[in-house]
């Protein structure tokens, strides 16, 4: 299967959206959370015009996609204590994808972009299914952080960049 990674357009905002949905929707969380990860999990024009996004393509479908912010200043978003610095915001593939090495291709462009453009290191809130994903990819587990979702946590990790 080849797989085409690109800048991400505003008009796919759409295509995104259902690939976060589907992404998590993977997971049988419960119903509920959907309501609360709503606009987490909503892309829109704007966020790619105002964000570094990527999308992973193949027979010139989306079929996953990750986003980088970078944060100018610390702050809390609830009970959520975001730090400065660069944020793999997103990553997430169409279901059927998973488990084929395409997020560890988009995790490999997403450090090589880094590089380039002189990004240390980025922080990601993981998922709790996303652990070991982030654990294989070598980044460093911090320490477990409030979720959206009241009484659930997600592991906050940093992942170096190879200079």
């Amino acid at each position: 299967m080849e797989i085409h990674i690109r800048p991400a357009r505003p008009n796919d905002h759409e295509a995104l959206t259902k690939i976060s949905f589907a992404s998590k929707r993977h997971w049988n969380d419960p119903e509920s959370y959907y309501r609360v990860w709503k606009d987490e999990l909503t892309i829109t024009s704007r966020y790619i015009l105002e964000n570094r996004v990527y999308v992973a393509e193949t027979v010139g479908k989306p079929i996953g996609y990750f986003s980088i912010v970078e944060v100018k200043k610390d702050f809390h978003a609830g009970k959520v204590l975001v730090r400065k610095g660069f944020w793999l915001e997103h990553l997430f593939l169409l279901p059927a994808y998973i488990g084929k090495g395409i997020g560890t291709r988009l995790m490999h462009f997403a450090e090589t972009y880094c590089r380039k453009e002189g990004i240390p290191s980025l922080y990601i809130f993981s998922d709790p299914h996303a652990n070991g994903f982030y654990d294989k990819m070598g980044a460093a587990y911090l320490r477990e952080s409030p979720s959206s979702i009241e009484g659930r946590t997600v592991s906050v990790y940093k992942y170096r960049i190879a200079q």
